[in-house]
């Protein structure tokens, strides 16, 4: 929210504004990472990433370079390019897809996960809930969690607190979900190891 001008610090909003922060563009790059431990042998991995949101694209080319594997970036601003980003994708021959977190991509992330899941590539997705709609993998803070600090704001400012007063909240939590049906429909085998790691499997 600061980065994109809505408030001057998270402690202090200022203005006529707050609400909660889900560290969406700062946890792109903790995504490519667990898409990569997930999927190893990945050498050219797809990000698919929404123009009108705040760009990590050169956070995101530091841990690919740290990584050892090349990006592909397909970008997309609305929902009709959502099928030719996808085509783009699949004529790319990448490995895996890294969906970057936007409400633009969440709200169409039906038409993602069943495309990568037909084109056989793993993929990961922003909210845990998305693991449990049909995609691979999921990294972030629960949405529901999110909607209930949005609720908690919204009852103060009724009750006369000034938005301005009210720190802009984070969530505190970050759920991991694996979908194994898809694993096991991409013919993906994921180690014991790494689901022991996962707060989710969906079976």
């Amino acid at each position: 929210m600061v980065g994109s001008g809505l408030a001057a610090t998270l402690a202090r909003p200022g203005g006529n504004t707050t609400g909660v922060s889900i560290l969406a563009s700062e946890l792109d790059v903790k995504r490519l990472e667990v898409l990569h431990e997930f999927v190893p042998q990945a050498r050219r991995i797809a990000v698919l990433a929404d123009t009108t949101t705040i760009s990590t694209r050169t956070q995101l080319a530091s841990a690919a370079r740290d990584l050892g594997v090349e990006l592909l970036v397909f970008e997309i601003q609305n929902p009709a390019e959502i099928g030719g980003a996808l085509d783009a994708m699949a004529g790319a021959r990448v490995d895996a897809v890294n969906v970057l977190a936007s409400p633009l991509l969440n709200a169409t992330r039906q038409v993602i996960i069943e495309r990568t899941r037909s084109a056989g590539l793993p993929a990961i997705y922003q909210f845990p809930e998305t693991a449990e709609e049909g995609g691979l993998l999921s990294y972030g803070p629960r949405i529901l969690l999110c909607y209930r600090h949005v609720v908690s704001l919204v009852d103060k400012v009724l009750r006369g607190t000034k938005p301005a007063d009210l720190p802009i909240e984070q969530p505190s939590k970050f759920e991991l979900a694996v979908n194994l049906k898809t694993a096991i429909e991409i013919g993906m085998t994921i180690p014991p190891t790494l689901l022991l790691r996962a707060d989710e499997v969906i079976e």
